[in-house]
């Protein structure tokens, strides 16, 4: 029963995986018809609209059942907030970089995030990472040569923003990790959405000029960022980690980059040329060698002194 539970969390995660990776044809298809900013604000009103819903269902469920949460309001409201900020501000840099790249390369650069984040805990929060977790930072650093830097040894406008969404969806990452110890992750995550949606309208009526004609022409993508992608990926990934084992799970994540390769084929007829291919395979290397959990000296301790 364990194991069927096992391959059930897998292959849910999988299915994730696959949405977010093909996310990235349709953050592209979304670009022709309306600005990067307003696309933002339409999408993260959507995916407020269907966390926000999830999030009432579950809390409703819970006090009928008597386990209504204990958590102060204000604790979810502080954690909604700040990663809402840093999500919203992820998200439009992923979006304005997504439109001078293509599908596949944002979605390698995005997923940085995956060797940024140890990183990041080292330098912040002084913690210790494995020999292993370096080697695979550069050799990160190595596929993103051949992925992103032009003959000229420079970032292209595209890459450099994907690099920016990469850094800070590592911040998120920290963030919700920070915050979801301290209140309700449901309700967080939809208090998250509302803080995205807000700060993303008032920034589109800024930057842009958004109408309710250009939404209408860039629905479907839209519709697939903010539901889909949005609301149903991050609601699958809740199901998917309940069930399976954290380090399988976390590889099975960054399958995000192969999709969103496979989604700018399929859908946008995107090609690569040898090198930013050679580029993908070394970034997805580094991205399986950041997730392999050496035993640290208590678990060798253990073993020998088991045999």
């Amino acid at each position: 029963m364990m194991k069927n539970k096992k391959m059930f969390g897998n292959f849910i995660l999988i299915f994730t995986a696959a949405i977010w990776g093909m996310g990235f044809a349709w953050q592209r298809l979304g670009m022709e018809d309306i600005g990067p900013v307003t696309f933002t604000a339409a999408r993260e009103i959507i995916s407020a609209v269907f966390i926000g819903i999830v999030a009432f269902v579950i809390n409703l469920i819970s006090r009928w059942r008597g386990k209504g949460s204990d958590t102060p309001l204000r604790d979810n409201l502080k954690g909604g907030v700040i990663c809402g900020t840093v999500l919203v501000a992820a998200t439009l840099f992923q979006q304005m970089g997504i439109v001078y790249t293509t599908a596949g390369k944002a979605g390698f650069i995005t997923a940085m995030y995956m060797l940024l984040v140890p990183i990041l805990s080292f330098f912040v929060f002084r913690k210790k990472n494995t020999w292993l977790v370096w080697v695979a930072v550069f050799t990160g650093i190595i596929g993103m040569y051949f992925l992103c830097i032009n003959e000229r040894l420079m970032l292209t406008k595209g890459d450099a923003l994907m690099c920016v969404c990469a850094l800070l969806y590592s911040c998120h990452i920290l963030c919700c990790d920070h915050f979801a110890t301290k209140g309700e992750p449901v309700t967080i995550s939809a208090i998250q959405f509302v803080t995205a949606s807000v700060i993303s309208v008032v920034l589109a009526f800024i930057f842009e000029v958004p109408s309710a004609q250009q939404v209408k022409i860039a629905i479907l993508p839209i519709l697939y960022c903010g539901i889909v992608s949005g609301g149903m990926g991050y609601t699958l990934q809740m199901v998917g980690q309940k069930f399976a084992d954290p380090a399988p799970a976390s590889i099975i994540m960054s399958l995000e980059a192969v999709f969103a390769v496979l989604g700018g084929a399929f859908m946008l007829h995107e090609r690569m040329s040898i090198r930013e291919v050679a580029g993908c395979v070394i970034m997805f290397a580094a991205i399986i060698l950041v997730q392999i959990r050496l035993p640290d000296r208590k678990d060798k301790e253990t073993s020998l002194s088991s045999g």
